[in-house]
């Protein structure tokens, strides 16, 4: 897919669902708790964080289905490819489109979070919090590299 300005345009695996973001997203970077590392089949999980309002479906959304672990997300995936979409956060105000379905988006991760749950350390210089920043709810603590 391309990107056009400030918008950004991706899709699922099979390309029947088709999506962009506008606008800079709230956060970008890689989350390690197990839900993600389960969800993606992957040891972690690269994320961008935006305004609900600034997702767009485009075409194919007859074609998406979701899933609740927890009242705090909804995982969203393509029913055709089974290829993964996009999680909503609705406690947190953001819908979390996963990188990779993205290309055009110049993905500049700023965190990690969930670290204290991580099975592939990473040293990269950026903060690796023990859950979420305090803004989100979480203690904001710091763990070591």
């Amino acid at each position: 897919m391309v990107s056009e300005g400030n918008t950004h345009k991706g899709s699922c695996f099979c390309g029947s669902v088709e999506l962009e973001v506008a606008g800079d997203p709230v956060a970008a970077g890689y989350c390690h708790c197990e839900s993600c590392r389960q969800w993606s089949a992957g040891p972690v999980n690269a994320f961008t964080l935006w305004p609900p309002q600034a997702v767009k479906v485009t075409s194919g959304a007859e074609h998406i289905d979701g899933f609740n672990k927890t009242p705090n997300s909804t995982r969203k995936w393509c029913t055709k490819c089974g290829g993964h979409l996009f999680t909503e956060h609705p406690t947190m105000g953001v819908t979390d489109v996963y990188a990779a379905i993205i290309p055009g988006f110049p993905f500049q991760p700023g965190v990690h979070v969930n670290y204290q749950e991580t099975v592939l350390r990473m040293h990269d210089g950026l903060p690796k919090l023990r859950d979420y920043p305090k803004e989100m709810g979480g203690s904001g603590e710091v763990l070591p590299e």
